[in-house]
């Protein structure tokens, strides 16, 4: 993973870390590095950030633990050059994050998108909380049916129970919170592909704070 790299790897790490944690711009990690003895640039650090964090996520996912069967799901707002483009995300009734999605447009194919990942990874809920967006109830209703004919098994399965009210969502709306809270600083995103790729890494942080790993409690 860091075979070739001039720096340390543990140098690496901590830089995209602290940049996905913590409201720091690239310019204030090449500072702190400096104070430390280690001159690197802040290009060279974004570059790390955009490189790396897919990698993280996809192994951080390998660890990832279970989601209940209630799900809460929402979109939030992403600004990428000057324009406002989505994060689809989902939590469950213990708060821990089931999965996200952005998308440049808020529509079915977004909710469907969003649905078709978090079904594939953690499989069927047995309930669906979202608000009066009836966008994200046809998608699960049409996900709903298709799950039921493809079952291979020949089992009746329970049709997934949604339930729309905007108060009920509160939990993942709270959640959105820490997400947006790293963004601000940012200012917007220059490009979808660079938006997608920190967004991912961001959510990934997160979820480690929520302790969503199999090894979490391990001492």
């Amino acid at each position: 993973m860091f075979k070739g790299r001039h720096f340390d790897r543990s140098v690496i790490l901590l830089c995209v870390r602290w940049y996905l944690a913590y409201n720091l711009s690239i310019r204030n990690l090449e500072e702190m590095m400096a104070e430390r003895g280690i001159s690197v640039d802040h290009a060279t650090v974004h570059r790390w950030v955009v490189r790396y964090s897919p990698q993280l996520l996809e192994r951080f996912n390998r660890r990832k633990r279970a989601v209940s069967g209630r799900w809460h799901v929402d979109e939030t707002y992403i600004k990428v050059s000057g324009q406002w483009r989505y994060l689809y995300r989902g939590t469950d009734s213990n708060g821990d994050t089931v999965e996200f999605w952005f998308s440049e447009r808020r529509n079915l194919t977004g909710a469907k998108r969003f649905l078709r990942k978090a079904l594939k990874r953690h499989g069927r809920p047995d309930r669906i909380v979202i608000d009066d967006s009836q966008t994200n109830r046809e998608a699960i209703l049409s996900f709903d049916a298709e799950s039921r004919l493809r079952d291979c098994l020949g089992r009746r399965l329970k049709p997934i129970r949604i339930r729309q009210s905007r108060y009920l969502n509160n939990r993942i709306e709270q959640d959105h919170r820490a997400i947006k809270r790293r963004v601000r600083p940012m200012l917007g995103f220059q490009s979808a592909a660079t938006a997608r790729v920190i967004l991912g890494g961001i959510e990934m942080v997160h979820m480690m704070r929520k302790q969503q790993t199999k090894y979490a409690c391990n001492p």
